[in-house]
């Protein structure tokens, strides 16, 4: 994951095809070859221009050509899809790692201890807990609370049974855990943000910006879009939870 330093550039690729001319050009041979006087007329600019970002895809090896076997005078020009795909999920990768083709976290590190926070632990946290604990089994150990903890909310119970889990959970005060350490904690409240304390061993730390969803008049539907958020947000979790401490650390 991105650090702290000198900001890395963005990948070539993603700069090449952030040019909207070459962006219009790809889009044209991605549909087949064509020659260059194709290429002008499709996208309507001058040859010169368009033989200019034609060798810039080229020399990226995005682009190759070839003469024609009809009339060797022309030269049809081809969009390598395959170079592209690999592009195109290097990039995606460096953006972020779950985004790569079959990204998994790595086996044999122990469970990730994440802890999930929100203000009333009746909603969103035990959500995220039991979506998280869900999806990535015992490659997490994970619990959720909250600093104003109150009752579990019945449309959070329904909105987990929609994705195949019973939500059976405890709602639990901040406090409590104060002392516990944990690899990664996830704030899903603007509001228990601003209160959150400091954990020993100084874990990763995350926020997530979630609206509350029993502040809604219709709170079944927005708890099913809250649901379906955090899923979301998960499945890319997953893939990227952190390497657990050391045991002797383990409360």
């Amino acid at each position: 994951m991105p650090s702290a330093g000198t900001p890395e550039p963005p990948p070539p690729f993603v700069r090449l095809l952030s040019d909207p001319l070459r962006w219009r050009l790809a889009r044209e041979l991605a549909a087949g070859d064509r020659r260059v006087r194709e290429l002008v007329s499709a996208v309507g600019q001058p040859q010169n221009l368009v033989s200019y970002h034609l060798r810039q895809l080229r020399d990226a090896g995005l682009v190759t050509s070839r003469r024609s076997s009809f009339d060797g005078r022309d030269t049809y020009y081809r969009l390598d899809l395959a170079r592209c795909t690999r592009s195109w999920t290097d990039a995606g990768t460096a953006l972020h790692p779950g985004l790569a083709p079959g990204a998994a976290p790595p086996t044999g590190a122990g469970a990730s201890r994440v802890l999930f926070l929100c203000t009333g632990n009746s909603g969103r946290s035990p959500l995220a807990e039991a979506l998280l604990r869900h999806r990535a089994g015992p490659r997490a150990e994970v619990v959720s609370a909250g600093s104003h903890p109150k009752p579990l909310h019945p449309d959070a119970v329904r909105a987990a049974a929609e994705y195949g889990i019973t939500l059976a959970h405890e709602p639990t005060h901040l406090d409590t855990l104060r002392r516990r350490r944990f690899d990664l904690v996830i704030s899903l409240c603007d509001r228990v943000r601003e209160v959150c304390p400091e954990f020993p061993g100084r874990p990763r730390t995350v926020h997530w910006s979630t609206p509350d969803p029993a502040r809604e008049a219709d709170s079944l539907p927005a708890f099913r879009r809250t649901a379906a958020e955090l899923d979301d947000r998960i499945r890319f979790l997953v893939p990227v939870l952190p390497t657990p401490a050391s045991e002797e650390n383990r409360p």
